[in-house]
């Protein structure tokens, strides 16, 4: 685990920060915003197709972004390699748009989801012991890992509200999804809200190559969701012309009609069930796990995760892994769902074990 104070030091010594309780005012903005610019500048940031490779840790990155049929893309994502001038920690993230303000309400939070977060990481560290006695290797962790819960939390609910407050963007019938990871050392801490979806592949004790969900798809009619969203006297319910789509809509049963039952904006339902509360949970990475994939709904309406996992394994070349999934995506979307108009669709595939070639290990798949 990286020790904590690294990232403070870090940070000093790149901008000055005045010291101050609320690390989300304007000089901690401005400040992460420097790193963002310097970030981008050395290459370690990326907002749109291509490849991240740090020369300082063994993280290889593909990223690739496809428009749909219905307009402007309004996916977003985000690789930021060396995330608050940390060597060996990384944010990616995916956020999918909906409404007519969608792509605007997604980048609004492509933005501020890091920046916020950075922000209240640094508060917490500040403001927790960071001199604990802690007996076990697994207690650190855990205090670790409630640290980064903790600022997700907050920078969830502060980014929800900024848009609330926007005055050139319009959240009130639109909205994004948000899956987030923090790659920091040997550990990764995921941060849904939304359907968007985190999948791992690992090799298992008989070298086959296998997946494992890491996020729950965040559906109202899940259990949990739509008891939440009916106490709320929102309602959960399927159109004649959709069978098996289940959305989320006011208690008149006319608007907005969500398919997601969690994300930011979409402030119409906020009073009815719909949160931006995200579902932070964290894992440590073995030398069995390969690499893990971040993609937006459209690719998960037609590609499964195990489809998914020989996709990105199978192809020869890592920079060209997540282009290849979302094409093959598009090919099953066209023979699946024929006459359906097609979903913006984005993927991040973040490997674990980078090698010079850039290729991957010869692993058997298990079909």
């Amino acid at each position: 685990m990286v020790l904590f104070p690294s990232f403070v030091n870090g940070l000093v010594r790149t901008v000055s920060i005045k010291k101050e309780k609320n690390c989300q005012r304007e000089d901690g903005r401005k400040a992460v915003e420097e790193l963002a610019k310097e970030a981008r500048k050395n290459e370690l940031l990326l907002s749109s197709s291509g490849v991240v490779k740090s020369t300082k840790a063994n993280n290889f990155v593909s990223v690739f972004t496809n428009r749909g049929q219905k307009g402007v893309n309004q996916d977003r994502l985000l690789v930021w390699e060396e995330f608050g001038c940390q060597q060996d920690m990384m944010f990616c993230g995916v956020f999918d748009g909906h409404g007519p303000w969608g792509h605007f309400v997604a980048k609004r939070v492509r933005k501020l989801v890091p920046a916020f977060l950075l922000c209240n990481w640094q508060e917490n560290l500040a403001t927790t012991s960071l001199d604990l006695d802690f007996k076990m290797e697994a207690d650190k962790n855990i205090h670790g890992f409630d640290i980064w819960k903790q600022s997700y939390i907050k920078t969830c609910a502060a980014v929800d509200q900024d848009l609330k407050q926007h005055t050139g963007i319009d959240s009130y019938l639109s909205g994004t999804t948000a899956l987030t990871i923090i790659k920091q050392g040997e550990y990764l801490t995921i941060a849904n809200i939304g359907d968007s979806r985190a999948v791992l592949a690992a090799t298992s004790d008989d070298g086959t190559l296998t997946p494992h969900q890491l996020t729950t798809d965040f559906k109202p009619n899940l259990p949990q969701e739509a008891e939440r969203i009916t106490q709320s006297r929102g309602q959960v319910f399927c159109m004649e012309d959709e069978p098996g789509v289940y959305r989320v809509w006011m208690p008149n049963g006319k608007t907005p009609g969500l398919a997601i039952s969690r994300a930011f904006g979409d402030h119409c339902m906020k009073d009815f069930g719909l949160i931006s509360v995200p579902d932070v949970t964290h894992r440590k990475i073995t030398p069995r796990d390969q690499f893990v994939i971040l993609a937006t709904d459209g690719v998960w309406d037609v590609i499964s995760n195990q489809e998914a996992v020989k996709i990105v394994s199978a192809t020869s070349h890592k920079e060209k892994a997540a282009q290849r999934l979302v094409k093959c995506a598009i090919h099953e979307w066209k023979r699946k769902k024929s006459g359906i108009a097609m979903d913006d669709m984005s993927v991040i595939c973040l490997f674990f074990h980078s090698s010079p070639s850039h290729q991957l290990p010869a692993i058997k798949i298990v079909d």
